[in-house]
C-alpha cells in the first residue's frame, strides 16, 4: 500500500519518481473529511512518538540518535532516538536513494498529531521495522508545518495511489499491517521497477496537467452575485440544523464558512436566505461553544469533534484555530450584540496568552491532545481534559444556600455540565478505552433552565458556576500537561496578530491590540530579513527564552506572506500605527516578487527556488482549516488598493479570481473565502476616513463606532491632517478632507468620492448601516 517510484529529481523536468507513504492528517474542514485522511496518507503515515514527546532524550534501549538529532523541529526531534536511519528532507536523502537504487519513504507528520504518536510508538520504536525502513529504503522524515509545500504535492500525488494515515504493526481482519506494506513494496521494487518508474512518469505528466489553475483565455471571473449564493445554497444543503456544523461527524471548526454566511447576511439583510445564513452562523457558533470542543475549565477549542454534537473532541489545540475563532466570536458579537459571543472570543484570547505565548511576543504552534494522567504513566488521549465524578465531587463539596433540595456546587456543575457517574463518552468515540468512566465538560441546559431546577436565582447559579470552573482549573494546574509546540509559524503567528487586533479593536480593549502590536514586532526582529526582504517560514523557542532559527534558515511560503500581511492591515485598523502599513506594503511586494504567477494569474504556494526537488509547483484552491493563501491574498490586494490606490495590486486581484474562475464555478463551497473576496470586489471596497488627533477623546469615539459595526469589506484610515504623512502620500484626496468646527470628523468615500462630514458617532452608525 504505497506510493512508489525512485528518488525525487535534482531539477524540474527530470521526473525520476518519489517516494513512498507519508502519514498524518490535520483534517481541513468537516467537508474534508475524505481529503484529510487522503492527506495523511500521501506518504508514510504519520508518526511522533509517546515516549519521547516531552523529552527528547533517550528513554528506551536504543540510545544512538539518529540524524534527526541535529534538527530544530520539535516533531523531527521526537524521532530522534527511533531504530530508523531518518533522514530530513533534502539532498543528502535524494542522492543516497539514487546512489542506491532504493525507493523513498516518507513519513510527513507533525509534533502534537495523535495519530503520528500511535505509529511511532507501534512501528518506528520497532526494532525490526527500523531494520527493515534502513535496509531496504531511505527513510525521509517531514514536519508538515515546516514544509506545507511538500505535504501538499505528495496529497496531490497520493490520490492516484495509495497510502495511509495510520496502520498498525500487524495485518488486522480490516487492515493491513505496516510490516506487510513495508514488504510489498520491497517485493514489487525488486520485481517491477521498470513498470513503477514508468506509470510514475505518467502520474506526474496528468497531475500537472490536472494541478494547473490559470486565467487561460478568460478575462474577467465570474459573477460574484452568482457564485455567493450558489455557495450558499451548498452550505445550506449541508447545514445541521440541530446542532449547527455543515457534517455528520467528524465536525470541524471552519471560520471560513462562518465568515462568508456573516458577509452573505450582510448583502442580502432584507431577505429570508440572509436572515437563514445569519442564523446558521450564530447558531453554529453558539453550539460549538456549548460543546466538549471548547475547552470550559482552561478556554481555548479543540481541534475537531469526533461526534455530530461537537461534545467529544479530538483534544488537540491549534494556534490557527484560536486566531480565525476569535474573530468570528468577535463579529458574532458585532452583529448580535450578544455578550455571549464576546465572552468566548474573550476566553479564546486569554487562552492563548496564558499558554501559547512565548516570550518573545510570538506565539507557539498548538497542544498536544496526549498527555500522562499522572507523572510517570504513559500518555493518554484527552487525559489533561476529563474528569470523574468523584474528583468533582472532592473538589466542590460546599452547599449550595437557598436550593430547593439539598444541593453541592459540584453537584450543581455536574448536572449543568452532563457530568455521570458511568462518564459521558460512549465507548464507540473511545476504542482504546482510555476515557471509561470519564467526563467531558458540555453546557446541557441554559442557566435559566438550571436555576430553575434548583429554584435559584440565575446570577446566583452563574457565580457558583464559575468559581466551581476556577477550582477546577486549579486543580488541574498539578496534572502532567500536554506536550507544547513550541515551534512558531510565520502563517499562524499572522493569524494570531489577526485574532487579537481585530477582537481587541470590537471590544474597545487596548491590552488585546498590544498583544498583536507584540506579535507583529515578534514576526518582524525574528522571522524576518532585512537584506534580502523576506519572511521565514519558522524558529524555535530556546532555552530562557531565547529564539532559535535553523541552519539554514527555513524561508516563508506563500501563506507566511498572506497571513502576516493580513494581520498587518487588521493591526493597522485597530491602533492606527502607519508603520505597521508600510510594512505590510513592502511584504506584498516581496510576495509578488517571489510567488506571482505572471502567464497564469494567481500565486504558486511556494518559490521556484525551495520547490526544486519537487515536482509540481502548486496554486491550493481550497479554504479548509485555514483559509486559502490565493483567497486571503484576494482580500489583501482589495484592501490594499483601498488604502494606497495603486492600480497594479487591483489589477492583481482580478487576474488571481480569474484563474480560480472554473474552481469558483464548479465548487464554490471549496472556496468561500474566495467568493467573499469576489464579491467584494464587485460591490467595491468602502474607505472610512476619520480626521482627528488620534490621542483625542472624539477621535477615539468616532473609531470606536466604526469597530463597533461589522462592515467586512472597509478600510479604515486615520487621517491626522500631516499632507506628508505616509498615508497622505498613497492617497492625494485625503488633504482634500478637513475637520469640522475642529471637532475629530469622518467621511465615508467610495471611488473618491466623499459623504458630507460626520462628527457624531451616532449619525455615523446610521450611514454606515445603511
Amino acid at each position: 500500500m504505497s506510493h512508489l517510484s525512485s528518488p525525487p529529481p535534482k531539477h524540474k523536468g527530470e521526473h525520476k519518481g518519489h517516494g513512498l507513504p507519508r502519514g498524518s492528517e490535520r483534517g481541513s474542514s468537516s467537508r474534508d473529511k475524505d481529503r484529510s485522511v487522503t492527506v495523511s496518507s500521501s506518504g508514510p503515515m504519520p508518526a511522533g512518538g509517546k515516549g519521547s514527546r516531552t523529552n527528547c532524550s533517550p528513554s528506551t534501549p536504543q540510545k544512538v540518535p539518529n540524524r534527526l538529532i541535529n534538527e530544530k523541529s520539535p516533531y523531527l526531534l521526537q524521532h530522534a532516538y527511533n531504530p530508523v536511519d531518518w533522514y530530513p528532507w533534502g539532498q543528502e536523502a535524494f542522492d543516497k536513494a539514487r546512489k542506491e537504487n532504493k525507493p523513498i519513504f516518507l513519513s510527513v507528520g507533525y509534533s502534537t498529531c495523535h495519530w503520528c504518536h500511535m505509529m511511532e510508538e507501534e512501528s518506528f520504536q520497532n526494532e525490526e521495522i527500523g531494520r527493515l525502513l534502513s535496509e531496504d529504503f531511505v527513510s525521509v522524515k517531514v514536519d508538515r508545518e515546516e514544509r506545507p509545500d511538500v505535504d501538499k504535492v505528495y496529497m496531490t500525488f497520493v490520490q492516484p495511489f495509495v497510502g495511509g494515515t495510520y496502520f498498525p504493526l500487524e495485518d488486522g481482519l480490516t487492515r493491513v499491517g505496516f510490516r506487510t506494506v513495508l514488504l510489498r513494496i520491497r517485493e514489487q521494487w525488486k520485481q517491477n521497477k521498470n513498470t513503477l518508474l514508468e506509470n510514475s512518469q505518467r502520474v506526474t505528466a496528468a497531475l500537472l496537467a490536472r494541478s494547473e489553475i490559470s486565467m487561460g483565455d478568460r478575462q474577467l471571473p465570474p459573477s460574484g452575485a452568482t457564485m455567493n449564493s450558489r455557495c450558499f445554497q451548498q452550505l445550506d444543503e449541508g447545514y445541521d440544523e440541530e446542532y449547527g456544523g455543515f457534517a455528520e461527524a467528524p465536525k470541524f471548526p471552519t471560520p471560513v464558512i462562518l465568515s462568508f454566511l456573516f458577509s452573505y447576511w450582510l448583502s442580502h439583510r432584507l431577505t429570508q436566505d440572509g436572515s437563514r445564513a445569519q442564523q446558521m452562523a450564530l447558531h453554529t457558533l453558539k453550539m460549538m461553544a456549548n460543546g466538549g470542543i471548547r475547552d470550559h475549565v482552561g478556554q481555548g477549542f479543540h481541534r475537531y469533534s469526533t461526534d455530530r454534537q461537537w461534545h467529544i473532541p479530538h483534544f488537540e489545540k491549534m494556534l490557527y484555530d484560536q486566531a480565525q475563532l476569535a474573530v468570528a466570536y468577535s463579529q458574532a458579537f458585532q452583529i448580535s450584540g450578544d455578550e455571549f459571543y464576546s465572552d468566548v472570543a474573550r476566553g479564546i484570547l486569554q487562552y492563548v496568552a496564558r499558554n501559547l505565548s512565548h516570550r518573545s511576543g510570538g506565539f507557539c504552534s498548538a497542544e498536544d491532545a496526549d498527555s500522562p494522567p499522572e507523572r510517570g504513566m504513559q500518555p493518554k488521549e484527552g487525559a489533561f481534559y476529563v474528569w470523574t465524578v468523584k474528583e468533582v465531587q472532592q473538589l466542590l463539596s460546599e452547599p449550595v444556600p437557598g436550593a430547593t433540595e439539598p444541593l453541592t456546587s459540584g453537584q450543581l456543575l455536574m448536572k449543568h455540565y452532563g457530568l455521570t457517574e458511568a462518564g459521558n463518552i460512549s465507548p464507540s468515540q473511545d476504542p482504546k478505552g482510555e476515557l471509561h468512566g470519564r467526563n467531558v465538560l458540555t453546557v446541557r441546559y441554559s442557566l435559566e433552565l438550571t436555576a430553575a431546577r434548583f429554584g435559584l436565582d440565575v446570577e446566583a447559579v452563574r457565580t457558583l458556576l464559575n468559581t466551581g470552573l476556577e477550582k477546577l482549573f486549579q486543580a488541574r494546574k498539578h496534572r502532567p500537561r500536554p506536550h507544547l509546540d513550541s515551534k512558531m509559524l510565520a502563517s499562524w503567528n499572522g493569524l494570531m496578530v489577526s485574532g487579537f487586533a481585530v477582537t481587541g479593536a470590537v471590544l474597545g480593549l487596548e491590552r488585546l491590540i498590544n498583544y498583536a502590536t507584540n506579535g507583529a514586532k515578534f514576526l518582524k526582529r525574528h522571522m524576518f530579513d532585512v537584506a534580502s526582504g523576506r519572511l521565514m517560514r519558522t524558529c524555535y523557542a530556546g532555552s530562557g527564552g531565547t529564539v532559535e532559527h535553523s541552519n539554514p534558515p527555513c524561508w516563508g511560503f506563500l501563506e507566511d506572506y498572506a497571513f502576516v500581511v493580513r494581520g498587518l492591515l487588521d493591526l493597522y485598523e485597530a491602533s492606527q500605527e502607519s508603520s505597521w502599513l508600510e510594512w505590510a506594503l513592502k511584504l506584498q511586494d516581496a510576495q509578488d516578487r517571489l510567488f506571482w504567477d505572471s502567464q497564469g494569474g494567481g500565486y504558486f504556494c511556494s518559490e521556484a527556488e525551495l520547490g526544486a526537488g519537487l515536482p509540481l509547483r502548486l496554486k491550493d484552491d481550497q479554504d479548509g482549516a485555514e483559509p486559502s493563501a490565493n483567497s486571503v491574498s484576494a482580500h489583501n490586494l482589495l484592501r490594499l488598493h483601498g488604502f494606497t490606490g495603486h492600480k497594479d495590486w487591483m489589477d492583481k486581484c482580478v487576474s488571481l479570481l480569474t484563474a480560480f474562475s472554473e474552481r469558483l464555478r464548479r465548487v464554490p463551497v471549496a472556496l468561500p473565502e474566495m467568493v467573499r473576496a469576489l464579491s467584494a470586489h464587485q460591490q467595491t471596497l468602502k474607505q472610512i476616513v476619520i480626521c482627528g488627533d488620534p490621542q483625542a477623546k472624539d477621535t477615539k469615539a468616532l473609531l470606536q463606532c466604526v469597530h463597533s459595526i461589522y462592515i467586512p469589506n472597509k478600510v479604515l484610515i486615520l487621517a491626522n491632517g500631516d499632507p506628508s504623512s505616509f498615508l497622505s502620500r498613497q492617497l492625494p484626496f485625503l488633504s482634500t478632507l478637513r475637520r469640522l468646527e475642529d471637532r475629530a470628523t469622518a467621511y465615508v468615500c467610495e471611488n473618491q468620492a466623499c459623504s458630507m462630514p460626520i462628527t457624531e458617532p451616532c449619525e455615523l452608525r446610521k450611514l454606515l448601516h445603511q
